[in-house]
């Protein structure tokens, strides 16, 4: 049977970066997946993991200088991919990476990575995933163990695997990004070892690169084990955050050691570089 989501349908004014900021809020709200579009976003999350009070103190509602209005409904997960063959276009990163549907026609790329994304997050569309896909085209991968933490589609994983890596593992706690990433390694013949949990599934294991685009706090929570996980040499590639909160990023990192290489910044979403 398939599951039931809850769909909500948001009209933001100005849209930018009130709708960023209100995908960043809703995730951690337990909302999945989200379709942005010229009036603002629509963002759905499991009916099982919802509840009337489920937008209750969401600080981006009351925050001056900015319109939301919203309604709701219930929508069966087969509808999903309806919407997005209508909304997920193809992009281009670097002038290396492209990230398209199985729909779209291919072009002369170096890497050309097929994303079937469903419910999982990460087409590379989001600013937070855009910016990786940089960190990875702008760094040596062959050779290295690599590991991609809150995978969602798996794509930085498969561009990782791409450039040569030579063993990489991806990581979601949720299971549809799990199997999504497991059928996007497939269709884009990369061999990888994709696994659903959390950080605790890193206990005795070592990697020369990591890439976290989880969010802010999941991130503080995670750089002490990230930090033990990394080969001498290594780098850790951190997104899913604000401008405002790299200072703090940056200070935990380096309570371990890790110290600031560079940053990316885009839409005031964050995707930093650090070394042990």
């Amino acid at each position: 049977m398939a599951a039931t989501y809850i769909e909500y349908k948001f009209t933001i004014s100005p849209l930018s970066p009130w709708s960023e900021i209100l995908i960043a809020e809703l995730g951690e709200r337990g909302f999945e997946s989200f379709v942005e579009n010229d009036l603002g976003i629509d963002a759905y999350i499991l009916k099982e993991e919802w509840n009337e009070g489920i937008l209750r103190k969401l600080q981006v509602l009351d925050s001056p200088g900015v319109e939301i209005t919203w309604g709701h409904s219930e929508i069966e997960q087969q509808n999903w991919n309806a919407e997005w063959e209508k909304n997920f276009h193809p992009i281009i990163v670097s002038d290396q990476c492209m990230v398209r549907a199985p729909f779209h026609k291919p072009i002369d790329v170096a890497f050309d990575i097929i994303i079937e994304p469903k419910m999982s997050f990460g087409t590379g569309h989001h600013e937070t995933t855009h910016m990786m896909l940089q960190h990875i085209l702008d760094n040596d991968m062959k050779n290295k163990t690599v590991l991609d933490m809150g995978c969602g589609t798996g794509v930085l994983a498969i561009l990782a695997k791409m450039k040569g890596a030579k063993h990489v593992e991806a990581i979601d706690i949720d299971e549809w990004c799990y199997l999504n990433t497991v059928e996007n390694a497939e269709r884009n013949e990369c061999e990888l070892d994709a696994m659903q949990g959390n950080s605790e599934l890193l206990d005795g294991k070592k990697y020369d690169i990591i890439f976290a685009n989880i969010n802010r706090n999941i991130l503080l929570e995670d750089i002490p084990i990230y930090a033990n996980c990394l080969n001498t040499s290594g780098a850790l590639y951190l997104s899913g955050f604000y401008l405002d909160d790299l200072d703090v990023i940056s200070s935990k990192c380096a309570e371990y050691d890790l110290e600031f290489v560079k940053n990316y910044e885009k839409n005031n979403w964050v995707s930093s570089k650090y070394v042990n």
